[in-house]
């Protein structure tokens, strides 16, 4: 008689296997994350490279000459930005560099309230207490101030797989439909290729429109932004514009983030117009919400409000600002696959059921 029933070592495998993936998971997270990254940057290129293949005369039907084409086209297209506004952002983020020390500092101390009392009219006994809550919560400004900082520095030491992540785009783009194939080959049975394929398919169309939809929703978020902020001259227009179109990438949070750090800076270098620019904010934000997102979005990811903030805040806590980013597809894609299993289990025992 043996010690464990069949039962028992299959669950013990299972147990260990998904351990050893799970650590596998966490120690590799980093190069993992630039591979997702890699493979998001490929999605977002997939449409035009397609396109490009189909119908320019120089490809001639090679994916890799499209790839070529795309890759080109977009390089001229980033190099005409920076040439054409990179030398005022450049400014702009030295002048709000130089200024942030000084700013926090007031703000710290609470001399920058009697500061900004005096333009917008503040009473003595409301500067009185603003002034000794700053000076109370000292310790935690600045605290805050340099994990924010600490944190810039580590995303800015990061920047190195903005390059890496084009390249390894590439591969993607050109063999990710045989990589795919190869993987729904694995299995022998022809119920389970299809399951298999069901879930490919799924994520195929979930990540193409998430990203690009995305991308529309953040091009949108900064053209705006930096219209606006600058028809309403609020200091580093253009700066304020280009965060705020980047932390549109971030559903639910992002968004937030922006109109605080937005409404943070315009504060504190003491612009007049606040609630004008607070009601802006607003009003934008319900246009996002309730207007672009639903029509550009639709469906595709299908998360309830409560998962997305659940994805966002573990993201946050496993990976930071990068985890951030990653937490919605990633959250969409687990769905899919728990939906795809519970289907595949209602129709037989779970690869192990009958062809």
């Amino acid at each position: 008689m043996s010690f464990f029933d069949k039962r028992t070592v299959r669950v013990l495998s299972t147990v260990v296997l998904f351990a050893l993936v799970a650590g596998f998971i966490y120690g590799a997270r980093r190069i993992l994350i630039v591979f997702l990254f890699a493979v998001l940057f490929a999605y977002l290129l997939d449409l035009p490279v397609s396109l490009v293949q189909r119908r320019s005369r120089l490809s001639r039907g090679s994916r890799s000459f499209a790839i070529l084409q795309v890759y080109l086209i977009l390089l001229l297209i980033i190099s005409g930005i920076v040439l054409g506004i990179g030398p005022r952002v450049a400014d702009e983020g030295r002048k709000l560099l130089a200024a942030l020390p000084g700013l926090l500092d007031q703000m710290s101390s609470g001399r920058i309230v009697t500061q900004l009392g005096g333009k917008h009219g503040w009473s003595f006994d409301t500067q009185a207490r603003v002034q000794q809550f700053f000076a109370a919560h000292r310790a935690a400004i600045i605290a805050w101030a340099s994990d924010f900082g600490g944190r810039v520095t580590i995303l800015l030491a990061n920047t190195v797989w903005l390059v890496v992540i084009p390249i390894l785009a590439i591969f993607f783009l050109r063999d990710g439909r045989e990589f795919a194939d190869s993987v729904i080959q694995i299995a022998e049975r022809s119920r389970q290729r299809q399951f298999l394929s069901s879930i490919v398919e799924d994520l195929n169309v979930m990540l193409a429109g998430y990203i690009r939809a995305q991308l529309v929703l953040a091009g949108l978020s900064l053209v705006v932004y930096i219209i606006v902020l600058l028809l309403l001259r609020v200091p580093y227009a253009i700066i304020l514009g280009i965060v705020g179109g980047a932390l549109e990438f971030i559903p639910v949070a992002g968004p937030l983030v922006a109109a605080l750090v937005i409404l943070g800076v315009a504060f504190l270098t003491g612009y007049q117009h606040l609630l004008l620019l607070a009601l802006f904010l607003s009003l934008w934000r319900l246009v996002q919400d309730y207007v672009n997102s639903p029509r550009i979005m639709g469906g595709k990811l299908e998360l309830h409000p409560l998962a997305a903030l659940f994805a966002i805040l573990a993201g946050g806590e496993i990976a930071g600002v990068i985890g951030v980013y990653l937490s919605i597809p990633i959250m969409a894609a687990l769905r899919i696959l728990w939906k795809r299993w519970q289907k595949y289990s209602e129709t037989g025992n779970a690869l192990g059921g009958p062809e």
